[in-house]
Formats: C-alpha cells, sequence, structure tokens
C-alpha cells in the first residue's frame, strides 16, 4: 500500500482510528488500562475461585470434635474464614462491576456511539467475570450453609451427648440408691424407716427424672429436624426413657413390697402381743380361787373373752397375708410368720386346754351333805300324849328315873360283854319326863334313842370322801402344774413362748413343787 486511500480500498474507515484517516473512536492508553483492569480482575476472579475451593476442601476434611468446647472453637474459626473470604468475595464484585460500569460509561458517551469490538469483548468479558463470580459466591454459600448447619448439629449433638452423661450418671446413682435399699426388714419400726428411705429417695430423684425425660424430648425434636446423627440420637433417648422406667417400677416394686412386709409384720406383733397377753392371763388365774365352781366359771369367762378378742383382732388374717404374699416375701419374713403363727396354736390350744379343765370343774357337781339327825339335846320332840292306862285303887304308877335308866344300861354293858362298846351311847341316851296333869296321874318318863349306828357310819363314810376328794383334787391340780408348766419348760419347740425374763428360773418359779407333788402322790 502506498498511501491511505489504497488502505480506505481494503479497510472501511469505520474500521480505521482517526490516524489512518477513519473515524473509528479508539484510545491506545484507555485500552491499556481496560485491558490491564481486566486481566487483574480476571486474576481476582481465579484467586478468589481457588481459595473458596481449598476452604471448601479443607472444611469437607476437618473432623468433628467429640467435645462441646472443640466445637464451638471449631464453629468459630470457620466462621471467621467465611466472613473473610465473604469479604473478599465483596471485594471482587466491587472490582468487577467498578470495571463494567466503567467500560459501559465510555460507551454511553454519545449516543451514535457504537463500541468497537474490542469495547465490546471486554464488556463481554467483565460480565462473563462477573457472572462466573457470581456462580462460584452461590456456589460457596451453598456448601457453606451446609457446613455451618452440620456444625451447628454437631455443636446440638455434644451438647445432647454431654446432658445425656450428666443425666444418665445421675439416674444410674439414683438406682444404685435404690437398689442398695432394703427391701425387707425385721420389725415395724425397721419397714417404717425403709418406707420414708424410699419416701425421700424418690421425691430426691424426682428432678432428675423429670430432667431425663425433658432430654429424651428434646432427642425427639433433634430428631424430627433431620438431625444428620439420627442413628446415635436415638438410642440414648430410648435408654433414657429406660432407665427413668426401671427406677420407678423399681420404686414402686419396693414400695408395694415394704408395704406388704409392714402389714405382714404388723400382724406378727399383734399375733405376739395377744400371745404375750395370753400367757401372762393364764399364768395370772390362781389355782386355789378355780377350785371352786364359782371361780372356775369367773376364769372360763375371761378365757372365752380373751378369745373373742383374737377375732376381733383379725389375728387369723395374718395366715391370709402369708398365703397372698409368699411370692414377694423373704425366707426370713416367712419364717418370722411361720413361728408367729405356731407360737399361736399353741397358745390357743393351752387355752383350750384350760377351757376344757375349767368346763370340768365348774360343770362339777356340788358334793351333797349328808344330812345328820340333831342330838335331843338340841331339838328334843315332845310325844304325843297318850292315855296313861287306868289302875284300879289309889296307887299311882311307878315312875322310873333318869338314873335308874343310866344303872340299867350299865349293867346290861357288863353283864354283855358285846354290847361294853355301847356303853357311851347308852350312857348319852335321854329320858324325857312327860308331865301329866293331875288328872293323868301325874308325870311318864318315855326314853327317846340318839343317833343309830347307820348314821354315825354314814357321818364318818362322808368325811373320809371328802378328805379323799379333797386330796385327789389337789393332786391333780399339782400335777397338771408339773406337766403343764414344770415339764414343758424344757421342751424346746415351746421356748419361743417363754419371756426372756423367765429363762431358766425354773428353780425361782416352782421352788420345791416336785418334793411336794411326790410326797403327795405316794
Amino acid at each position: 500500500l502506498n498511501s491511505l486511500s489504497d488502505l480506505h480500498s481494503y479497510v472501511d474507515k469505520s474500521q480505521l482510528t482517526r490516524d489512518f484517516g477513519g473515524n473509528l473512536e479508539y484510545s491506545h492508553s484507555q485500552w491499556i488500562h481496560h485491558r490491564t483492569a481486566i486481566e487483574n480482575f480476571a486474576l481476582t476472579v481465579k484467586s478468589t475461585a481457588q481459595m473458596l475451593q481449598r476452604f471448601g476442601a479443607q472444611l469437607a476434611e476437618t473432623e468433628l470434635p467429640n467435645d462441646v468446647q472443640g466445637t464451638k472453637d471449631l464453629l468459630t474459626v470457620h466462621t471467621d474464614k467465611h466472613n473473610n473470604l465473604k469479604d473478599e468475595l465483596k471485594l471482587a464484585l466491587r472490582q468487577g462491576n467498578t470495571l463494567f460500569t466503567c467500560i459501559k460509561d465510555q460507551a454511553a458517551k454519545s449516543e451514535n456511539h457504537v463500541l468497537s469490538p474490542d469495547e465490546m469483548e471486554n464488556q463481554t468479558t467483565v460480565e462473563r467475570l462477573l457472572a462466573q463470580l457470581d456462580e462460584t459466591e452461590n456456589a460457596f454459600e451453598q456448601f457453606w450453609c451446609k457446613h455451618h448447619l452440620k456444625l451447628e448439629q454437631c455443636l446440638q449433638l455434644r451438647h445432647f451427648e454431654q446432658d445425656f452423661r450428666e443425666v444418665k450418671v445421675c439416674l444410674d446413682s439414683l438406682l444404685d440408691g435404690l437398689n442398695s435399699l432394703s427391701d425387707t426388714g425385721d420389725c415395724v419400726a425397721r419397714v417404717e424407716h425403709l418406707l420414708k428411705e424410699l419416701k425421700a429417695l424418690e421425691k430426691k430423684g424426682q428432678p432428675t427424672v423429670e430432667k431425663a425425660q425433658l432430654h429424651a424430648s428434646h432427642g425427639d425434636q433433634l430428631i424430627q429436624s433431620n438431625h444428620y446423627a439420627v442413628d446415635s440420637i436415638r438410642p440414648k433417648c430410648v435408654e433414657l426413657r429406660r432407665v427413668c422406667d426401671d427406677f420407678s417400677n423399681e420404686a414402686k416394686k419396693k414400695f408395694d413390697v415394704l408395704s406388704k412386709s409392714l402389714q405382714i409384720h404388723m400382724g406378727i406383733d399383734k399375733v405376739n402381743q395377744w400371745c404375750e397377753s395370753g400367757i401372762y392371763l393364764l399364768a395370772s388365774q390362781a389355782v386355789d380361787k378355780c377350785q371352786s365352781q364359782e371361780g372356775a366359771e369367773s376364769a372360763l369367762t375371761d378365757i372365752e373373752h380373751f378369745l373373742d378378742s383374737a377375732e376381733k383382732n383379725q389375728l387369723t388374717e395374718l395366715r391370709n397375708l402369708h398365703n397372698q404374699f409368699e411370692v414377694v416375701l423373704s425366707e426370713d419374713i416367712k419364717g418370722g410368720v411361720l413361728k408367729a403363727l405356731k407360737r399361736l396354736e399353741d397358745v390357743q390350744e393351752m387355752f383350750e386346754k384350760r377351757s376344757v379343765s375349767l368346763k370340768r370343774l365348774s360343770a362339777k357337781q356340788t358334793r351333797p351333805i349328808q344330812p345328820v339327825a340333831p342330838r335331843p339335846e338340841s331339838s328334843p320332840k315332845r310325844p304325843s300324849q297318850k292315855t296313861p292306862p287306868r289302875t284300879t285303887g289309889s296307887h299311882q304308877p311307878l315312875t322310873r328315873r333318869p338314873s335308874d335308866n343310866l344303872n340299867s344300861a350299865k349293867q346290861q354293858a357288863e353283864a354283855d360283854p358285846n354290847k361294853k362298846k355301847n356303853i357311851r351311847r347308852t350312857k348319852e341316851a335321854i329320858t324325857i319326863e312327860v308331865m301329866h296333869g293331875e288328872s293323868q296321874g301325874g308325870s311318864t318318863l318315855v326314853p327317846v334313842s340318839n343317833e343309830s349306828e347307820e348314821s354315825l357310819s354314814n357321818r364318818r363314810r362322808h368325811i373320809m370322801t371328802e378328805l379323799i376328794e379333797s386330796e385327789r383334787i389337789y393332786v391333780e391340780e399339782l400335777q397338771s402344774i408339773m406337766e403343764g408348766y414344770f415339764a414343758e419348760l424344757n421342751n424346746s419347740e415351746l421356748s419361743h413362748l417363754i419371756p426372756p425374763t423367765l429363762e431358766n428360773k425354773k428353780d425361782v418359779l416352782f421352788g420345791n413343787l416336785p418334793e411336794i407333788y411326790e410326797f403327795h402322790n405316794k
């Protein structure tokens, strides 16, 4: 080409700058400035994308801590880095937007200005870099949201696990305390004390149980929020509820067993008190007072009233309680119940024997008193008056004097040796002088015989029978004491009925009673 005209024949003037005779607006310095800015912006976008990529890889490779504080620290560090990268992104976007605005402002200087291919290329390049930067930012924000959510869920999980461990330790401590609490007692006071301890333990553990249930509900909320550690949270919730149920069920079981044990011990005490009162009643009944019919009936009434008190106190309910609660009672309590029931049977048997003996004494007829003819001196009888025989003449009948009767009896006794032993009776014979009126010729002596030989024999027999019967009853009572009390003190099966104050004091209680019994039993 030799001239500009030759150049214009090949290139349109609109495509040539003013230096070459064209009308194309072109500033080389401006082009260099724009191009440099675009290249710098492209480098910024590239470096920002690389930083975001490295940060994303770092987040993906980071292992989540197992403690709350470590998770908090990691969340803080990652959040700070995210904020810094966010600032870098904002700066790059601001740079790109500024560059894009400069390019557009250059084209908008005149309405007829047409963008050159370079300007269009620069504008397109900046738009592409801005779009790339937006995509990078959006991708990073999505990744960060997921990572941040995971960190927050991890922190929630660590809090949940930490609270779970604390609550679990408290629940295990409560269970250990509950398991160490005995469900058996050897007396009413001990069982009542155990019940108080159980109630205190339940009251103390109530806040812990409520906290555990609340924590399990919090775990359910985490599961419903699509937590990433559902497989770790659900078993812990199940475990908390199981331990709470175990504590509640074990407490109810112990309370039930202790309540039943309390009823059993109260029944045992009631039976023992009744037996002791019964033994005291039997011991307080004096033997000599029970010999009479009135005393025997009074003692029998006391025994019947005391036996009626057994039904009022529902002593037989102990056997029903034993049969009803046998499954849950310990061997010691079962042994105590059987021992109390055996003692009750023994005491009732003692009462039955005493009752039979008293009924025999109260039913014994009063021995009849043999009628004894009164002595003539004490109750003379006046014989019926008879008409004296009439005699002829003025002579009155001879009257026998008492002295004559005595002399006559003595002479008869001397004459007959066999009748000598009846002299005393003959001497005691009395003649009663019956006085008659003068019209009847004076008085007449009528002999009245004293007691007969048969009557005296009956009296002697009655006295001897009375003595022998009294001695026999006395010996029987001594025998009942020896067999029912003295010998039974050595019976090992009845040793539980003996009060502690009377143990090994048989000699003090009975003294020389065995010798007395041997003497009278001969």
